[in-house]
């Protein structure tokens, strides 16, 4: 078992940068969460207006079934936030190389289903927020540390 002196310059930076990604991922969760409820929908409706630009106010929270939605997204994604942040402080000394990897598939599965998703549902935009956010979430992430 590795302990954290055991891990080398790279491999800590590693682990850093997975905090970084999990704060990018679960920071969505709330802003979502909040988007469940009229006094506060005002932080969801502006992300999904920013991310649909252009930013004209077109997009609302009117339906129950956004309002709903909103919910399961915000929980999915605190849930995948946190799950991030768990393994670079209980996982990644034990397997850094598996957590990598791990946290990479997942975060390109997102990618590919969301940008998809996006450009299918009319609101191409999205695929450049979502490359901005794939990049900063991934970070030093696409290589291997070195031992």
């Amino acid at each position: 078992m590795n302990t954290n002196s055991a891990l080398s310059e790279s491999q800590k930076f590693h682990q850093f940068w997975l905090k970084i990604t999990a704060i990018v991922v679960g920071s969505f969760g709330p802003i979502f969460f909040l988007g469940t409820m009229e006094a506060t929908l005002e932080p969801a409706r502006l992300t999904l207006d920013i991310l649909s630009w252009p930013l004209d106010g077109a997009t609302t929270y009117d339906s129950p079934d956004t309002r709903f939605l909103s919910a399961l997204s915000g929980g999915f994604l605190l849930g995948w936030g946190a799950m991030i942040w768990c393994l670079s402080i209980w996982v990644y000394e034990k397997a850094p190389e598996e957590v990598r990897k791990t946290v990479l598939i997942g975060t390109l599965c997102w990618f590919v289903l969301d940008t998809s998703g996006s450009i299918a549902s009319g609101n191409a935009s999205n695929a450049f927020f979502n490359t901005l956010i794939l990049l900063l979430a991934i970070g030093p992430l696409w290589k291997p540390a070195k031992n």
